[in-house]
C-alpha cells in the first residue's frame, strides 16, 4: 500500500513507499537532485530524507517524495560514482547508512552499520571510493567503513577516539564535528569542537586504518566545526563556532600539518550569539561563504593572496532560521542554505564575477532542514 505525503509546504506530491522506498519520479529537462537531511526524531522533524528537485537556471526546488527507513539522517554525502547516498543516524547507537540511487527515483536503502559511537554528526567518502570515513560527535570519535562495490558497507575496521590534548574551556570531552580528506587525497583531517584541535591522521587504504600524523589547536574555548580547502590544497578555512571567528590555516601537503593563523571577523552583528557553522569555498577559489546560524547570515569573502587571506566582503540575510548547513551546486552558480528552525531550504544565485549572492524566490519548505546535498 502506498500512502502520499508532501515535502514542503504545499509545494509537490510524491508517492512514497510504506516500506520506506520512495518512488521520485525523474526531473524533467535541466533539473538536478536535491537531497535533503533532517531529525526525525525531533517534534515537526522529517520522515527520512527528503527527495526534491532544483532548476540550474532559476533555483526553484520542487519536492519529490521522502525516503523512510533513514533515521535522523542529519548529514548526508554521495559516492564519487554519483550511484550511492550515504546518511549519519545521529543517535545515541550511532549508525551510518547507505542508499542505492536509482536514474529513476526508486532508491534503495542498502543497509546500516554501527558507528561505534554516539551521535555521528558528519561523514564523507575518501577520494577513492572506497572508504567512508565518519565523525562520531557525542562520543569524540572518528570511524572507517568499508565500501562495497555495491556501494554497501562492511563492518568497521578502525575506531579512534581524541583523547590528546584535553577538552578546552567549558568541554566535558572531545567532540568530533567533522572528518574529510585533503584535497590531494594524501592525508584525512577531523576537526573537534571539544578539544579544540584538528587532526591529521594517514588513512592505510588497504586495511582501513587511521593513524595519526599530526594535530593543530586554534585558541582555547574557539570550538572549531567545520573546515573547508582552498583549490590549492596549500590552505583550509575553520569556522569557530563558539568564538565567532574564522581562522586562515596554512596547509603543507607533504606532511600534512596545518598552522592555524590569527582569528578573523565573521561580520555579524555586535551582540548576536552567532555559532558559524560552515564554510564554504568556490571551484576557482575567489570567494569564500560562511553560514551565520545566530545572525541568520551569509558572510561572503573574497579570497586573495593565492588563498593565504579572506577579505571580509559582506554578509547577507539568509531568509530563513538557524542555517545549519550551506552548499554549492556542482555548477557554482548556486548555493543552498538548509535553515533547521525555519524548516526551510534557501536558495541563492552566486555572481561568478564577484561573489555576490541573490535569493532566488522563497525559500523551500522541509521539516527540520539540517543538510542539503544538490548533485
Amino acid at each position: 500500500m502506498n500512502r502520499r505525503r508532501f515535502l514542503g509546504t504545499g509545494l509537490a506530491v510524491a508517492t512514497v513507499a510504506t516500506t520506506g522506498v520512495a518512488t521520485a519520479a525523474p526531473g524533467p529537462r535541466g533539473r538536478r537532485p536535491l537531497f535533503l537531511g533532517t531529525y526525525t526524531s525531533q517534534p515537526g522533524g522529517g520522515k527520512g530524507i527528503g527527495l526534491a528537485t532544483y532548476d540550474e537556471e532559476t533555483g526553484a526546488v520542487t519536492g519529490v517524495g521522502t525516503l523512510g527507513g533513514v533515521p535522523d539522517p542529519s548529514y548526508l554525502a554521495a559516492h564519487p560514482s554519483g550511484r550511492t547516498l550515504y546518511a549519519v543516524n545521529e543517535r545515541e547507537q550511532g549508525g551510518v547508512t547507505a542508499i542505492a540511487l536509482s536514474p529513476d527515483g526508486d532508491h534503495r536503502v542498502l543497509g546500516t552499520r554501527g558507528t561505534g559511537g554516539a551521535g555521528p554528526c558528519h561523514l564523507s567518502v575518501h577520494p577513492g571510493g572506497r572508504w567512508l570515513l565518519s565523525a562520531n560527535y557525542t562520543s569524540g570519535s572518528v570511524a572507517v567503513h568499508p565500501v562495497e562495490a555495491s556501494g554497501a558497507l562492511g563492518e568497521r575496521t578502525d575506531l579512534v577516539t581524541h583523547s590528546t590534548p584535553p577538552p578546552g574551556p567549558g568541554q566535558q570531552g572531545p567532540h568530533a564535528h567533522q572528518i574529510v580528506t585533503a584535497p590531494d587525497g594524501r592525508y584525512v583531517l577531523a576537526v573537534d569542537l571539544g578539544t579544540d584541535t584538528v587532526y591529521t591522521y594517514r588513512l592505510d587504504t588497504k586495511a582501513g586504518k587511521l593513524s595519526r600524523v599530526s594535530y593543530a589547536t586554534v585558541r582555547p574555548g574557539a570550538g572549531p566545526r567545520h573546515l573547508a580547502f582552498h583549490p590549492s590544497g596549500r590552505f583550509a578555512y575553520v569556522a569557530c563556532e563558539l568564538d565567532n571567528t574564522v581562522v586562515v590555516c596554512d596547509y603543507d601537503p607533504e606532511a600534512g600539518r596545518l598552522s592555524p593563523g590569527e582569528p578573523q571577523s565573521t561580520g555579524t552583528r555586535p551582540g548576536v550569539t552567532s555559532y558559524p557553522a560552515q564554510p564554504v569555498v568556490t571551484a576557482d577559489g575567489s570567494f569564500a561563504f560562511l553560514a551565520n546560524r545566530g545572525d541568520n547570515s551569509l558572510t561572503r569573502y573574497a579570497v586573495e593572496r593565492a588563498g593565504a587571506r579572506l577579505r571580509l566582503l559582506d554578509t547577507v540575510p539568509v531568509g530563513g532560521d538557524f542555517p545549519r548547513h550551506i552548499a554549492l551546486a556542482p555548477s557554482g552558480r548556486l548555493l543552498f542554505a538548509a535553515n533547521q528552525r525555519s524548516g526551510s531550504v534557501s536558495v541563492f544565485r552566486v555572481d561568478g564575477r564577484t561573489g555576490e549572492l541573490a535569493l532566488a524566490g522563497e525559500p523551500f519548505g522541509a521539516p527540520t532542514a539540517v543538510c542539503a546535498l544538490p548533485l
